[in-house]
């Protein structure tokens, strides 16, 4: 009797962590009040604050939105395939096509550009490009997928000259003209570059505004140069392509593009976020 109670108890905890298991795995479903779910990835700044303007507003259309704040570019988009997001919000076509490309497991696609942010470059040491001096040092992001977007700031002000038509895809080795020699070989992770530029290293550092924001930058008084807003990319809503067509998901598109949220974007980051109309 005994051995046959334990048996029944065994399987009934076999049931319940089962039961636990799926319920991690999965994002999405009902929340308890009855309304949608949604579960979205995001960075810190501005992304996860433009989603918490945007939570009153999707509660009133009956989705719970919850928002899990990533410090990295990696992990959103693998937690995104392991289903365990139904959606992240962080990443520009450039990193995504790269990220796809690398990661034959992600099926990934874009449901909507939201914003704008123009990488800058920034210095404790001078006031613009052309005053860098011979051998400056420039650090960059390890993302390869930024330097077709950082190495057209220097260009666009005399200092190299990039090979013909690389545009978007530039890399160091496409510099055909470096008459002072800017040193762009220190590369670190974005997350550490608004640290490194506080600290004072390097001559430049060319900084990702998500990551001068939330590193406390001025951004105004800080950056010496900008990507043209003529060619910044937007940032993407991205979900897994079986998900593209979800209503929940729409709705939360809808809500971003929103009047309510532009003018949010407008009157909190003063130009150092712009919204996509």
């Amino acid at each position: 009797m005994k051995k046959l109670f334990a048996l029944f108890i065994i399987a009934l905890l076999t049931i319940s962590l089962a039961a636990c298991g799926s319920s991690e795995e999965n994002a999405g479903g009902e929340s308890k009040d009855g309304n949608k779910k949604l579960v979205v990835g995001a960075s810190a700044v501005p992304h996860a604050e433009v989603l918490e303007e945007a939570k009153p507003l999707l509660a009133e259309k009956g989705i719970d939105l919850e928002i899990k704040v990533f410090t990295d570019y990696v992990l959103p988009n693998v937690t995104l395939k392991d289903k365990e997001l139904d959606a992240n919000y962080f990443q520009t076509p450039g990193y995504l096509a790269l990220q796809m490309e690398e990661n034959k497991d992600f099926d990934f696609v874009s449901v909507g550009e939201i914003h704008q942010e123009p990488i800058g470059i920034y210095s404790k040491k001078f006031d613009s490009l052309e005053d860098l001096p011979e051998g400056a040092k420039i650090i960059m992001s390890d993302s390869f997928s930024d330097h077709g977007r950082i190495l057209p700031i220097f260009e666009k002000a005399g200092v190299i000259k990039l090979k013909e038509g690389v545009g978007a895809n530039a890399r160091v080795e496409d510099i055909v003209e470096n008459p002072k020699n800017l040193d762009f070989t220190t590369l670190i992770e974005a997350k550490l570059l608004a640290s490194s530029f506080e600290s004072g290293e390097g001559d430049a550092v060319a900084i990702n505004t998500n990551y001068a924001l939330e590193g406390g930058l001025n951004i105004k008084e800080d950056g010496i140069a900008f990507e043209g807003s003529d060619v910044v990319p937007a940032n993407l809503v991205v979900v897994r392509s079986e998900d593209k067509d979800r209503e929940e998901i729409k709705t939360l598109v809808e809500v971003l593009k929103s009047k309510e949220i532009q003018d949010f974007i407008q009157e909190k980051y003063q130009g150092a976020v712009i919204s996509v109309q």
